[in-house]
């Protein structure tokens, strides 16, 4: 039987441009915090401990962190593009199987990946040049980090399924409240308890579970059709079979991202540690584009997978158009903003001049090619909203990944430095988002006539 949702959800009528933005902030902000006490870690280990600790957790750790969690998030996005196509419909059977499965996943999930994570993390740490003197901190941190990483799981799960029914604040009044409750458990774990790298990720660890618990709750409560009930978490193969396909190709392309990413990290290790600490502060500056280009495109592929389950093609085309004009206009004020305050902004990390003079210069280089990033973020969101994944994940495959290993390890040698291994982000950007401009076009007719 079906019922109705509630007119409050629904993204599938009104103002376009209104409708994305009223979506769009709670998910940037929500993003925001989750980057902002990740971010905190970084802080307090570089203040409190010293530049080996933020490389330490910034640097080789925090690529691996990114490789599992990255390809999690890429599977769950399946679950959320089957989910907002299901609420859109209002289809009360085929949600609540695509949900409870969703969760069983999830669970299933962070039990398969934590433990080879604890296992294999020393190893992949040492394949990637990563310095004597920062082993056994980064060691302590994934091993730590990954004994909770089902806690992460479930949050991502969760909070997926309300942003794809169009609840985009309760996921951020959570993440605020965990980002609290980390910044807390930091400064006691780490200045109060001196328990250094491995007081920060049982700082997270602990943050991530109350976050898991705050999300199940308000599912379980849930007046609505999305209602989760513990008992009835199993796995559909019908659902399951579709949310994999969705989800498997993010999945994969985000694996892939993170290997090259990963190479790359490990050409940058070959120049020491204030390079890594340098990479690594950077990084966080870095996210904040990756935070709100983020935030666009899963905007465009709730919105875009909620219109196409209704069956309102007339809004799906001009949506695409309207988010990559707002999404452009927020990358070009960003560069100029991280430009023009790259030393004050390197020093909330360190105070060793020498890696803020990396930083801020490595900063320079790539920022000024974000704006070309937004053209992949968008269209391959949008297409993921109407479950066309095959393709957009093949062009990402070969523009981003592929050719960024070729880079590195062909073009790099003929002249290395770390402004070559800098060079590989705006090389395999322009690549790919001039193969994603030529088929979105040639397949713009199934976003709307």
């Amino acid at each position: 039987m079906k019922r109705q949702i509630s007119p409050g959800n629904q993204i599938t009528e009104g103002v376009i441009w209104k409708q994305l933005l009223f979506f769009f902030f709670p998910i940037l902000l929500g993003t925001f915090f989750q980057q902002f006490y990740n971010t905190i870690d970084m802080v307090v280990v570089g203040r409190f401990v010293g530049k080996e600790a933020l490389a330490s957790v910034g640097g080789s750790a925090g690529q691996i962190v990114n490789l599992v969690v990255g390809f999690f998030t890429g599977l769950s996005a399946g679950a959320g593009v089957i989910i907002s196509q299901f609420y859109g419909a209002r289809d009360t059977r085929n949600l609540n199987a695509a949900i409870h499965t969703a969760y069983a996943f999830s669970i299933a999930g962070g039990i398969l990946f934590m433990i080879p994570g604890i296992l294999v993390s020393p190893a992949m740490l040492r394949w990637m040049n990563t310095s004597p003197e920062l082993l056994p901190s980064s060691e302590a941190y994934l091993r730590i980090y990954f004994s909770g990483i089902i806690f992460m799981f479930i949050y991502n799960i969760g909070s997926g399924i309300l942003r794809a029914v169009g609840d985009s604040k309760r996921p951020l009044y959570y993440l605020i409240i965990c980002c609290l409750l980390n910044i807390i458990l930091d400064l006691v774990m780490v200045p109060g308890l001196h328990l250094g790298v491995a007081g920060v990720a049982i700082a997270t660890v602990l943050a991530q579970a109350f976050s898991a618990v705050l999300v199940t709750a308000a599912l379980i409560r849930s007046k609505d059709i999305y209602r989760l009930r513990l008992l009835e978490i199993r796995f559909h193969g019908r659902v399951l079979k579709s949310q994999l396909y969705v989800g498997l190709p993010g999945g994969f392309q985000s694996v892939m991202y993170s290997i090259s990413n990963i190479i790359i990290q490990a050409a940058v290790n070959v120049y020491g540690t204030d390079t890594t600490a340098a990479w690594a502060a950077y990084g966080k500056l870095d996210a904040i584009f990756w935070m709100i280009s983020g935030a666009f495109g899963v905007s465009i592929t709730t919105f875009v997978g909620q219109n196409y389950g209704a069956g309102r093609h007339d809004r799906i085309r001009k949506s695409v158009r309207v988010c990559l004009l707002m999404d452009f206009g927020v990358s070009v004020f960003l560069t100029a903003f991280l430009i023009f305050f790259r030393m004050p902004l390197f020093h909330i990390f360190t105070e060793d001049s020498n890696v803020i003079q990396i930083g801020s210069h490595l900063l320079k280089l790539i920022t000024p090619y974000y704006i070309v990033f937004v053209v992949i973020e968008v269209l391959s969101s949008a297409l993921r909203g109407v479950s066309d994944v095959i393709i957009p994940t093949l062009l990402t495959l070969f523009g981003v990944c592929l050719l960024r290993i070729v880079w590195i390890f062909f073009a790099v040698p003929l002249k290395p430095s770390i402004e070559m291994v800098s060079f590989s982000y705006p090389i395999t950007w322009i690549t790919t988002a001039v193969l994603f401009i030529i088929y979105y076009n040639i397949k713009k007719r199934r976003l709307g006539s």
